[in-house]
């Protein structure tokens, strides 16, 4: 994925203010728009400065972004290098502005035209809109201030498997950022107290009422939505409700079957019955032992499945020697790679 080094793209340096941002935007907005420009690139340069204004140009963006930013540049990468984000890097932070909820996620606008931000900011802020700052006010006759409701919130939680089949409550650290009189971002956190339905899904919105930003002239606040994904882990893979998890199992349970002991996700503990002459890659199916279904959406709940690995012990002692060159003398021509 090419990394987009915006503070170079908007020409400006890394300690520049959010004013001293504004300003090189709008230079360069004059010089590439569409409309007006006799640059044979003018309309991607402009969706590149648009792009990078949308970043920088938000002091919530701008700090997620110098985060990631910060180990780019400290191994010298500049626009067009292939950077990716560390898995679960926006991990906590919290953006102003909705979720279009669309596959292809934000689109930037710029005159008259239409484009798709860049892969690099996809990759960045995929579930987070820009919140609509610096829109026209009204012109005309003064009006008495309107009472107006606070933007929404987004921002990433990760929880572990297991909360998804019991629920839970959990403490969690939002990163956000404001600007400090001298006009520079300043980072801010806070810390919430979160119930965790149970059931939760991968990708599901969990809303917290009147966590957003707050409202003006006595509207309401607005919301904070915490978009779940569930932390790295070796043995589970996720699909919806359905969890599959590898099960190891002896050569010999693998060749004559037999009953095993397995721990779920739940932290149970079951005994499943390994089918005689099963292979590597089979999946043993527990219905209803996937993720629960959630109180609120009447869903059924998911499947387990138990994905055999077949475990091979070493041959270390001459008794364990001696009993692998047996196995080996049972099956005269027994070629795996020939099938």
């Amino acid at each position: 994925m090419e990394f987009k080094d915006y503070y170079q793209i908007l020409g400006v340096d890394k300690s520049a203010t959010q004013d001293d941002i504004k300003k090189a935007y709008r230079k360069l907005a004059r010089k590439y728009h569409p409309d007006v420009s006799k640059e044979a690139d003018a309309a991607q340069r402009m969706a590149e400065v648009n792009e990078a204004n949308t970043v920088l140009g938000d002091a919530e963006k701008r700090a997620a972004y110098d985060s990631v930013g910060a180990q780019a540049w400290a191994a010298g990468a500049r626009s067009g290098d292939d950077v990716r984000p560390p898995p679960g890097w926006n991990t906590g932070y919290e953006f102003g502005g909705g979720s279009d909820g669309g596959p292809k996620g934000f689109r930037a606008h710029f005159g008259n035209g239409e484009g798709d931000y860049s892969e690099f900011f996809e990759q960045m802020f995929g579930h987070a809109r820009t919140s609509g700052a610096g829109a026209a006010g009204a012109h005309g006759h003064a009006r008495a201030p309107q009472s107006m409701r606070g933007d929404d919130h987004h921002a990433r939680i990760e929880l572990n498997l297991a909360d998804a089949y019991h629920g839970a409550e959990r403490s969690i650290n939002l990163q956000s950022a404001r600007v400090d009189a001298q006009g520079h971002v300043a980072p801010e956190q806070r810390t919430l107290q979160v119930k965790i339905p149970q059931g939760v899904k991968e990708g599901q919105m969990i809303r917290l009422a009147g966590q957003g930003t707050p409202g003006f002239n006595g509207g309401a606040a607005g919301d904070l939505f915490l978009q779940v994904q569930f932390r790295a882990d070796a043995r589970y893979r996720v699909e919806g409700r359905d969890v599959t998890q590898k099960l190891r199992v002896t050569p010999w349970e693998a060749a004559l079957g037999g009953s095993v002991q397995v721990q779920t996700p739940d932290g149970k503990t079951v005994e499943v019955t390994v089918p005689a002459g099963s292979g590597s890659g089979r999946k043993l199916r527990l219905k209803g032992r996937g993720i629960p279904a959630s109180a609120s959406s009447g869903s059924a709940p998911g499947d387990l499945y138990l994905e055999l690995e077949i475990a091979v012990p070493g041959a270390v002692t001459d008794a364990q020697k001696t009993a692998w060159t047996g196995l080996r003398d049972a099956y005269p021509g027994f070629d795996p790679r020939r099938a």
